[in-house]
């Protein structure tokens, strides 16, 4: 079946061509309702009078409907009292705006309405209603009404909060990460929003949009959640060819996360690696958000490192941290070190036994992605500096450590994304020790080179990738990495280059990530026997 819907006259049948409604229908009852809906439109845009004079039908397949549009109405003068509606509001939606009265467009009208009702509600008064009243013709093509409100005097807000799913999830989150406590006003999209936030949280998710139970003198808050598995184990086995020996060498790590095994949002890390130049790194860091229902944290931290036979380091730390919103975070501290020369004295080296203490403010920006199980991180900004002085027999002298570490995920569509990250350090003091120099290398900075082989006083890379998504659990991708570094001890500053390919399987164990990437230096070609391969292994519990 075929309508047709003509107006009064010729312009007014041209403007009802303009709207596009639907010709062709499967039945009656499909006309009356395209009819209908036409006449809603019409009565938006400023056709308030129009009039549907008949149905026609022409012959079995075709129906002519005629409607009369009638007077359009362009503007609306809306009177208003400055008692219930502050101006600074309708300012917003009106360059028009006097003591008594607004001035709109008549097509805006609905969502003005309600863009006001939104706002009265935010401020806890959730069956605030709004209406015209006394709605008249101004002149020709305006028209004039009353804004009447009708709401209660009692304004709402939440007295209590409960939560299903997750009974034991740390109320801290709620008042501090969330920012969800009794006695706020209520609210319901900006609750709503802030909940999305828990999609940030390692160890727990929305199971469904929040809840509320209206009772006569409260208001109570219903939280859906769920505890999500948020432990994870990493490792790696990496294996290349040694330059003096020309056998193949193994190196790898072992890398520990526990959070919220206590249900207090803590977190533990582990982490042991043996690398190719048998050094040994052993670190743990715990974090303790929230402590006594505060905004406030601790964190520790302890690294002890070991370069074969020439030095150890142990390094421990101490921050406050304080956690702005869901992303933000700045941090407080101190931190010491103490190098142990392990070389026999008579050897000529400059390696030395030392000590250092510094004072640490760091801040960080954290967007997380955990519904992608391939890349749950989307974005990360890291920058710490460090102010003090080392001492080593009885000289001491000023220096300062920064670090930076930042990255980020551009998505160009579904399947193609590109990595970038870029992580520097800069060491600056008088005089330098080869055991405090700043090491970098291997699978976690710049690839093709052997684990922590690099001894900088300063350096910089930038590590990229083109990513193609094969599927939701695999994926393949470049790489290209570029460093430069400086060490001031032997004088030289260095240009380097590792590139590659690799891919990652998300499995039932966890994801399983292959790297191969052969490095070179500025001046020096690459060399197949330089490749290295590298395999982790991330899984979660």
């Amino acid at each position: 079946m075929q309508l047709k819907i003509v107006g009064h006259t010729l312009a007014e049948t041209t403007s009802i061509d303009s709207l596009n409604y639907v010709k062709n229908h499967e039945n009656y009852l499909s006309i009356k309702r395209e009819i209908d809906s036409l006449q809603k439109i019409l009565y938006k845009i400023g056709y308030i009078e129009n009039e549907l004079k008949n149905i026609h039908r022409v012959n079995d397949s075709v129906f002519l409907t005629e409607i009369h549009l009638k007077k359009k109405y362009t503007s609306i003068f809306i009177y208003y009292d400055k008692s219930l509606f502050n101006p600074k509001l309708l300012n917003v939606i009106s360059k028009n705006v006097f003591d008594t009265y607004f001035t709109i467009p008549f097509i805006e009208l609905e969502k003005t309405l309600h863009y006001i009702n939104s706002k009265i509600s935010e401020k806890g008064f959730p069956f605030s209603k709004l209406h015209l009243f006394n709605i008249e013709i101004d002149n020709k093509s305006n028209l004039k009404a009353n804004l009447i409100l009708e709401t209660t005097n009692q304004k709402r807000v939440i007295n209590d909060i409960i939560i299903k799913g997750y009974n034991k999830f740390p109320s801290s989150y709620l008042i501090h990460y969330l920012k969800i406590k009794p006695n706020q006003t209520f609210n319901l999209n900006v609750i709503k929003t802030k909940t999305e936030q828990l999609n940030n949280l390692k160890f727990a998710s929305e199971i469904k949009s929040p809840e509320v139970l209206f009772s006569k003198d409260s208001t109570t808050l219903y939280l859906y959640l769920q505890k999500t598995k948020s432990n994870s184990f990493d490792g790696f086995l990496g294996f290349g060819t040694n330059e003096d020996t020309n056998k193949l060498q193994f190196d790898g790590y072992l890398n520990l996360n526990l959070t919220n095994n206590l249900n207090y949002g803590e977190s533990f890390k582990l982490l042991y690696k043996s690398d190719e130049s048998d050094q040994k790194t052993f670190e743990t860091n715990l974090s303790l958000p929230y402590l006594f229902k505060s905004p406030i944290g601790l964190d520790f931290a302890l690294r002890i490192f070991k370069r074969d036979s020439s030095f150890t380091t142990v390094n421990q730390g101490f921050k406050i941290h304080y956690q702005i919103n869901t992303k933000h975070k700045i941090y407080s501290g101190i931190s010491s070190t103490q190098s142990s020369n392990l070389l026999n004295i008579s050897t000529s080296s400059n390696i030395y036994d030392y000590k250092t203490s510094y004072f640490t403010f760091a801040y960080q920006y954290l967007k997380n992605q955990n519904l992608n199980s391939l890349f749950p991180v989307n974005s990360l900004f890291y920058l710490e500096s460090n102010f003090g002085r080392r001492t080593e027999s009885s000289q001491q002298e000023k220096q300062s450590l920064l670090n930076i570490d930042a990255f980020k995920i551009l998505k160009l569509d579904i399947k193609n994304s590109l990595y970038f990250r870029i992580n520097g350090a800069a060491l600056n003091s008088k005089t330098y020790f080869e055991n405090e120099l700043i090491l970098f290398g291997g699978i976690n900075s710049i690839r093709g080179f052997e684990e922590n082989s690099i001894f900088a006083t300063s350096y910089g890379l930038l590590n990229s990738e083109y990513r193609f998504l094969l599927n939701n659990s695999i994926y393949i991708h470049t790489i290209t990495d570029w460093a430069y570094f400086e060490n001031k001890i032997l004088n030289i500053n260095e240009k380097l280059l590792g590139i590659g390919f690799g891919f990652g399987i998300l499995t039932k164990t966890g994801l399983l990530k292959f790297n191969y990437a052969n490095g070179k230096t500025e001046n020096t070609p690459f060399k197949l026997s330089n490749s290295k391969i590298h395999l982790s292994l991330s899984a979660n519990f």
